[in-house]
């Protein structure tokens, strides 16, 4: 046998036993974790980030978020990008005009890697901005790890899932993180809505920040509008009427003045 089957039996047997460490249906298991996959993640094990794979908490078109455990025993979250059926030209687009990630590769591959360092990046600034949202953790190939948010039972819900009791001040506080974003962090999250922000222990968490870009993007101001335009939207269903527009000025004129 030569040194080439050798190694591809050694990485067989690595790939059997990580799946070991995944207590996911196998459907699932054979959709996200290809071998590619299998083998960050193997890397994700062996520098003691990730101990055990729990169970799914959600699955969109381009990713999956898992609950997982840390070798220390705590609740983390991994948000695994499935190549095959990521949107790399809209991937492209949000990339693009960012100056943390001004060569790109046209590899597929590649671009959902820096697809995922953008998203750690971006969660690093809301962390350092005080925003709540998930802490990251470590950012690998494909893979993000970050911090969960909820309860040992469950996830926390999305925001369109819960009947808030006192909405105005959930309002506030939304559209408080939208301007410090803009003016503290020169970040618009770029699609903010109901789908993407949590709500745990009485206070909204942003989310999937992988396409937020930096106030230099050339569609800052636009993505700018359709986050404030959306929330505003959203809150109507609780009778609050807030002013997109005014909103919008007010922020800019904030940001004029900072400059």
């Amino acid at each position: 046998m030569d040194v080439d089957e050798d190694i591809l039996r050694e990485i067989d047997r690595e790939i059997q036993e990580i799946k070991s460490r995944i207590g996911i249906d196998r459907k699932t298991l054979n959709e996200v974790f290809d071998r590619p996959t299998l083998l960050a993640f193997g890397k994700l094990i062996s520098d003691r980030i990730i101990e055990y794979v729990d169970f799914p908490i959600s699955t969109g078109k381009e990713a999956n978020v898992f609950r997982a455990l840390s070798p220390r025993g705590k609740l983390i979250a991994v948000k695994v990008y499935r190549i095959a059926t990521s949107n790399f030209r809209r991937m492209i687009y949000y990339i693009q005009g960012d100056p943390r990630f001004s060569t790109m590769e046209r590899n597929k591959r590649e671009i959902v890697h820096q697809w995922v360092r953008k998203e750690f990046k971006n969660l690093e600034i809301l962390n350092k901005l005080g925003i709540p949202a998930p802490s990251p953790i470590r950012a690998w190939k494909n893979i993000l790890v970050m911090s969960y948010i909820g309860d040992e039972y469950t996830p926390a819900p999305l925001l369109r899932n819960v009947k808030l009791k006192r909405p105005r001040k959930v309002y506030d506080e939304i559209m408080g993180y939208i301007e410090r974003m803009y003016l503290d962090g020169d970040l618009v999250h770029s699609d903010l809505s109901e789908y993407n922000i949590l709500y745990f222990d009485e206070t909204p968490y942003l989310i999937d920040l992988a396409q937020a870009v930096v106030t230099e993007h050339p569609m800052a101001m636009v993505f700018l509008w359709r986050d404030i335009k959306n929330m505003v939207n959203y809150f109507r269903k609780y009778d609050i009427e807030g002013d997109a527009e005014k909103i919008f000025d007010e922020i800019i004129k904030k940001g004029g003045e900072v400059a």
